[in-house]
């Protein structure tokens, strides 16, 4: 398919507006969020059960202490389950992953660089693309989110070592910001024509005839938070190349929305946050 400069020209100048017009709106969101001294009641509900006081703000140490123990236990059970692949449901019978892989994976994704030194669709089960890192890409990006929240706060208050809760700015992030837009987005990309079951598909070159079983499975909710949260994981090991993950221009523009759109939206709410 050949694209003309005017259809080029035209993509990047739509998507450099909307961009433009959800700077300022989801800018204020944001500082709101990260604002608000209202707890809603199920952030309440997993504050209880984490034993997290909401009330209390953290020095600068402490919240530090935080981001370190909460990335540690995060590659410790992403590294454990992928070495207990086997036993687990949704294996798509395949094996334990191999510890050095299973580790680099775990740093990885906990990291935000998502590093991918295997073929997931070979390697990976739907249980862990789906529950492990699926998930740990809506708390990688979290976690970015309120280290810049936390550098805001530690310009502005400059009479006080508190920065706020990072159990709290993690709750907000990923349960206020990230996962109602990855929800909307999931619900487009599936719409546009991306995968999302839980099954294998045949497909058949119409050139040749020959068939192929290529593996399926939550694809187009994966997709989505990968690009919002500009991780690098995909679910197929050719990542946006793939068919099934990018399948046509509509989706390939609106991927690359995704990927810009909190990062343009946070000089907004800096100012807000910082009175100017």
């Amino acid at each position: 398919m050949v694209f003309s400069t005017a259809s080029f020209v035209t993509q990047i100048a739509v998507l450099v507006l909307v961009l433009a017009l959800l700077h300022k709106p989801l800018g204020l969101y944001m500082a709101r969020v990260f604002s608000s001294t209202k707890h809603a009641k199920p952030e309440r509900a997993i504050y209880r059960l984490a034993g997290v006081d909401s009330g209390t703000e953290q020095s600068w140490s402490v919240y530090l202490r935080s981001v370190l123990l909460f990335s540690l236990i995060s590659i410790l059970v992403i590294f454990a389950l992928q070495r207990l692949q086997g036993v687990l449901p949704g294996s798509n019978s395949l094996p334990g992953v191999d510890p050095w892989v299973a580790m680099n994976t775990a740093i990885s994704f906990v990291t935000n660089t998502n590093w991918q030194t295997y073929a997931p669709e070979a390697t990976l089960g739907i249980f862990v693309q789906m529950c492990l890192l699926a998930v740990q890409n809506f708390l990688s990006a979290a976690v970015g989110i309120v280290v810049v929240v936390a550098l805001v706060r530690g310009i502005v208050r400059t009479t006080t070592d508190r920065l706020g809760n990072f159990w709290v700015d993690l709750t907000r992030a990923s349960f206020r910001i990230l996962l109602p837009i990855a929800t909307v987005a999931a619900i487009a990309l599936v719409i546009g024509g991306v995968v999302q079951n839980f099954w294998s598909t045949e497909v058949t070159n119409t050139a040749t005839g020959a068939s192929q079983l290529i593996p399926g499975g939550p694809v187009a909710s994966q997709e989505a938070i990968k690009v919002l949260g500009t991780n690098g994981g995909g679910y197929f090991n050719a990542n946006a190349a793939h068919p099934f993950e990018n399948p046509s221009v509509f989706t390939s523009l609106f991927q690359v929305f995704l990927i810009l759109l909190i990062p343009s939206a946070l000089p907004y709410m800096y100012g807000r946050m910082v009175g100017e």
